[in-house]
């Protein structure tokens, strides 16, 4: 038997829930995001803005000199987590087989329930909309890569007046068929520059990449040539994951402008490792890596990591990491437009303490703090230096 897979996207989540904050914003074009003087980018922006040509990732100064009269709105999170995790409640009371993979995008697996996966979706997109109040798109197929696809598709064809509200079926059997006529960019692993190598061989749609002989196009894909092929085809047996562990856990800042001060590069850079040991203290996590990323006024970017002998979650051994890296790659008076800090290679084990770690006094003084800022907010208190260069030291 066939599965009965379901693709379920937000349409224009973050615009939607500011709508519901506020209900002048309706109809007008309007972006959520950072401000335009401050080099902020477009997060998500309102129908009646994309038919200015406003895109998501665009920056928002750009996108106010193409709609001029572009409503900037400040984003809010919490609301987003919040409204996030009402829909992801609702994809659960249909089924526990249910694949978050994003705060507005998720997965279901319906084949053991008797309805069909139309009437499903249908349903679905009904009690978002009438309990939330929320727009959504859905795709519905027998396997993810198909789902997403027909998501993709639904939304594609509904115009921009409005959300597409869009339910795409495509039927067991007729994934080639559905995929054939689509741009090979379409397809999941295939970006612009793979797009172009493969337009050099005459390889435009999903159709004519799926009857391409394995060996043409192994020098452009290699080891998941098969794998590819597979995906054209509309094969795809991915399981849905109803958990995911972290990877890694990242931060970064970009300035208003560009920034040479040392002393408040330095206390950036303490404020991110701090947001690091927060996170990983919080999810009960350890990080073996930490990862410095710089952004220079050229838009030039670097990064440098360092493994530690034995993972951490402490602030301290974080921002000591990352101030190394720091001054192995800054210049002095060298101008920054972008800092970022991340950790990965983590994992729940419980280490023993070295020399890099804190006392117990310490740690009992990060414990403190830790219930503080959960409390009263992450800046209501923080460590204290008698001047930056002796930060953590």
């Amino acid at each position: 038997m066939s599965r009965k897979i379901i693709h379920l996207d937000l349409d224009a989540f973050f615009c939607a829930v500011e709508e519901q904050r506020d209900p002048g914003l309706i109809g007008k074009p309007f972006a959520v995001g950072g401000k335009p003087q401050e080099r902020g980018v477009v997060s998500s922006c309102s129908y009646a803005a994309r038919a200015f040509g406003v895109r998501s990732a665009m920056p928002m100064a750009r996108a106010t000199r193409i709609c001029p009269n572009l409503i900037v709105v400040s984003p809010h999170h919490k609301e987003y987590s919040q409204a996030s995790q009402k829909v992801m409640a609702i994809l659960r009371s249909v089924t526990a087989l249910v694949e978050q993979i994003s705060i507005d995008e998720a997965f279901l697996d319906v084949s053991d329930l008797p309805e069909a996966g139309e009437t499903i979706a249908h349903k679905l997109q009904e009690a978002i909309t009438k309990d939330l109040g929320l727009p959504c798109s859905l795709g519905v197929a027998s396997n993810k890569l198909v789902a997403k696809i027909a998501t993709d598709v639904g939304k594609s064809t509904q115009g921009s007046s409005g959300p597409p509200n869009a339910i795409t079926v495509v039927s067991p059997g007729s994934e080639a068929a559905f995929l054939a006529s689509l741009p090979v960019n379409s397809l999941w692993g295939i970006g612009p520059k793979t797009a172009e190598r493969l337009h050099q061989f005459g390889i435009k749609t999903i159709g004519a990449l799926a009857s391409t002989p394995e060996q043409k196009i192994k020098p452009i894909f290699g080891k998941v040539t098969q794998e590819i092929l597979d995906r054209a085809s509309g094969i795809d047996e991915r399981p849905i994951v109803t958990h995911h562990d972290a990877k890694s856990i990242s931060q970064e800042t970009t300035f208003p402008r560009d920034i040479s001060d040392e002393g408040q590069l330095k206390e950036t850079l303490k404020e991110l490792a701090a947001s690091m040991g927060r996170k990983l203290r919080k999810s009960n996590l350890h990080a073996e890596t930490i990862k410095l990323k710089l952004r220079w006024s050229d838009f030039t970017t670097i990064t440098r990591q360092m493994t530690l002998s034995q993972p951490t979650d402490q602030d301290r051994i974080i921002y000591k990491v990352g101030l190394s890296l720091f001054e192995k790659s800054w210049r002095y008076n060298q101008p920054v437009r972008l800092l970022g800090l991340g950790v990965s290679g983590l994992s729940s084990q419980i280490v023993q303490l070295s020399l890099w770690e804190f006392n117990s006094k310490e740690q009992s003084l990060q414990q403190v703090l830790d219930e503080l800022n959960n409390k009263y907010g992450v800046k209501i208190v923080h460590r204290g230096s008698a001047s930056t260069k002796k930060d953590y030291s």
